[in-house]
Parts: structure tokens; sequence; C-alpha cells
């Protein structure tokens, strides 16, 4: 086995973006991918190190990126000001993601009509984003993301299968927008599930994540647990 990398550079309203292939070259001919949606500091070896862990179980990983080539937030009010216009303008955060998974479709390395997106902390709205906007993707998954609903997508029927793994003590998205997002996805017509681990808070795959006032905490079994939901769900939805 050998892990490769490539990045790749890619346009989208006069900005470029890049993101991060990985895919194993003993694999031969194109085989299924999945994009890894960045958290809110932008595309960092976080993301990039699960391109890698997804290329070694045979996947092509795509680190994709929605903020811009070279566009990284440090510390929480830089963050912040980095997803706040994408929050404010969900289209455009829809258009960047399915462009992503588009330019990952486009390599040789890819089979472009079996793929699927995962993300993590605002890059799980953002797969559900790309879900919400009727994507032609086999299924997205959130590791504690946010659900807050876009506003634009209300009566598009959502195709892809949808996982959300989630802190169930995360103050970011509290029980009542667990069950507005299972409202939506039940109106939607999706296939989805919900997961949810208890005295678990925000960003609890993150070992970095050590902010208790602030919400987010690194909690071993949760990142075990939901690491082996994912790798289900992918053997499910790119069978």
């Amino acid at each position: 086995m050998a892990i490769q990398t490539r990045m790749i550079e890619y346009q989208h309203a006069g900005n470029t973006y890049e993101g991060m292939l990985a895919w194993d070259d003993s694999v031969a001919g194109p085989r299924p991918g999945i994009a890894i949606a960045h958290a809110w500091a932008g595309r960092t070896e976080f993301e990039e190190d699960k391109a890698v862990a997804l290329a070694q179980l045979g996947y092509a990983g795509f680190a994709l990126d929605v903020f811009g080539k070279g566009v990284r937030g440090d510390g929480k009010e830089e963050c912040g000001a980095l997803i706040a216009p994408l929050l404010e303008d969900r289209p455009r955060l829809q258009a960047l993601v399915k462009l992503g998974v588009e330019v990952m479709g486009q390599q040789a390395e890819v089979d472009a009509g079996c793929t699927a997106a995962i993300g993590f902390c605002f890059g799980g709205l953002t797969v559900l984003d790309l879900a919400r906007a009727g994507a032609d993707v086999r299924g997205v998954v959130s590791f504690h993301g946010l659900f807050n609903p876009p506003g634009n997508t209300e009566g598009t029927t959502i195709s892809a299968k949808v996982l959300c793994l989630h802190g169930y003590d995360d103050p970011m998205v509290p029980p009542d927008s667990v069950l507005a997002l299972a409202s939506e996805l039940t109106a939607a017509g999706a296939d989805w599930q919900l997961h949810a681990y208890g005295n678990t808070l925000h960003a609890f795959t993150n070992p970095n994540a050590d902010d208790p006032d602030f919400g987010t905490v690194y909690q071993a079994d949760a990142d075990r647990r939901s690491w082996c939901a994912l790798t289900n769900f992918l053997d499910e939805v790119l069978a």
C-alpha cells in the first residue's frame, strides 16, 4: 500500500480554491470518492488526515475548500469571521461544496458516479446543505455539525442518505434543533439516521478540542464510535 496525495486548484466566481486528494495507488482503477468539508478554521491537517484515512480504506478522499486557497482562521474571532459570510449566503456555500464534489469526481482516481461527503462542525452543516440542495451524492455524514436550515431548499427532495453523528450535550445544537432537523429531513423524503452520544459536547472528534466553557471537548469514545458508524454507512451507500 502506498498512499499518494496531490493538491488540486479550482476556480469559482473569480476566486481560487485548493483541495487535497488522497488515494492508494495499489488500488486499480477509479474508486468511490468521499469529499471532506472542513471546520471553521479552513482546510487543515485535520481534514487532510481524514482524507488519508479514507484512502487507507480503499476510497479516494478529497479535503475540499470553501474559503479560498491558503485562507485559514486562527482563534474564535478569525474563524467566526470566516464562516459568517457563508452562513448568511447559503446558496453560495451550496455552490462551493457542489463544486468541490464535482472537482473530486473529475479526477482519474475517482468514480464520479459513486461519491459521498462528510464534514466536521461547520463542515457538517456544509454537507447537510449539499444534501438539502439535492446534490447527486449517495450519502452525507455530519460529525458534530450545525443543523440550522438554509432557508432556500424547502420543497427539495433529498436523495442522498443522511447520517448525523451528534453530541447530545452540544450547546450549539440543542435538542430542539435535533427535533427540527428530524422533521425537516422526513419532510424532504430523506433516508436519515441520527446517532446521539451522551455526555458529549461539540467537536468531539478533535483531539485538540479542550474548551468546556465554549462547549468544545474531545471525547475519545464518541470519536471511535462515530468513525465506526461512518465506515458502516459508507459500506452501505457506496456498495
